[in-house]
């Protein structure tokens, strides 16, 4: 019966050889295993010194880039606080000629000298400020921008062309490309 249904007697034999291979085979496998821990051990320790190094430079690079921004800061302060410092400086000098002209205009009843002495210390506080880098905003006659001048006035005129500004109310000031105060004027409108 074996023969006839392709039975083969010896198949199991086999089979038990291959499946001793296969125990062999697995009971080598526990030390390649233990290999393989050991090897992924050292490469766990080595990944673990690369990530601690990365760390540490991130970490100092991070406080490097705070200690300069906290000196970019210092040195914004320090020059805000220097320029004011030196604009009062110069001011002081203005403050010192309104003291004098004050004394010296006490028992004098001349309008004219008044004037002068007046003009002079407006121009010297105009110097001043131009040497700062304060400039006037130029209005009057000008076409009107809303990036220099306020309009608080529309008057409607054929005497100019429409948005150009007619008269100056108070004067503007910038420095450089900077408005410090714009300036106040009166707008012609469509007459």
């Amino acid at each position: 019966m074996t023969h006839k249904h392709g039975h083969n007697p010896f198949k199991n034999q086999e089979i038990t050889e291959e499946t001793n291979k296969d125990n062999t085979v697995q009971d080598e496998t526990p030390a390649e295993e233990t290999k393989n821990e050991e090897t992924s051990g050292s490469d766990f320790d080595k990944l673990k010194e690369d990530f601690d190094n990365l760390n540490n430079q991130y970490l100092r690079l991070a406080a490097d880039f705070d200690n300069y921004r906290k000196r970019q800061e210092a040195e914004r302060e320090n020059l805000l606080k220097f320029g004011t410092e030196n604009a009062l400086k110069k001011m002081i000098e203005v403050l010192d000629n309104f003291e004098r002209g004050k004394k010296s205009l006490e028992n004098i009843e001349d309008c004219q000298k008044v004037k002068e002495s007046f003009d002079l210390v407006h121009k010297q506080v105009v110097e001043t400020l131009s040497k700062l880098g304060m400039e006037e905003i130029k209005a009057e006659g000008e076409e009107f921008d809303p990036n220099f001048h306020e309009a608080v006035m529309r008057t409607p005129t054929d005497e100019y062309p429409e948005n150009t500004v007619i008269s100056e109310l108070q004067k503007g000031y910038k420095m450089g490309d900077k408005v410090l105060r714009p300036t106040l004027v009166n707008v012609a409108a469509a007459g």
